[in-house]
């Protein structure tokens, strides 16, 4: 490409940017032309939170993690006996 192919694409992009009236996405006609249909239902910020189940407390957790180590302990162990080697 010579010099003045560079020069005349930088004139097109300022040409665009400088441009008064810019068409809006695609899917911005959708949605306007849905909601002119059907306007959406006014909606707040941020959804009220659903029910939240109750925590198990830190001692049942731990309890259960301990015991899932011993028992992989005592299933390495087992299998250890019984090799022959």
């Amino acid at each position: 490409m010579s010099q003045q192919d560079d020069g005349e694409q930088e004139i097109d992009f300022r040409w665009a940017a400088d441009a008064e009236h810019k068409e809006p996405s695609a899917r911005a006609r959708m949605l306007a032309a849905r909601w002119r249909e059907n306007p959406p239902d006014p909606a707040p910020f941020r959804a009220d939170p659903g029910p939240v189940a109750p925590r198990r407390s830190s001692w049942v957790s731990t309890a259960i993690v301990l015991g899932c180590v011993a028992a992989v302990i005592l299933l390495l162990g087992y299998v250890q006996t019984r090799s022959p080697y």
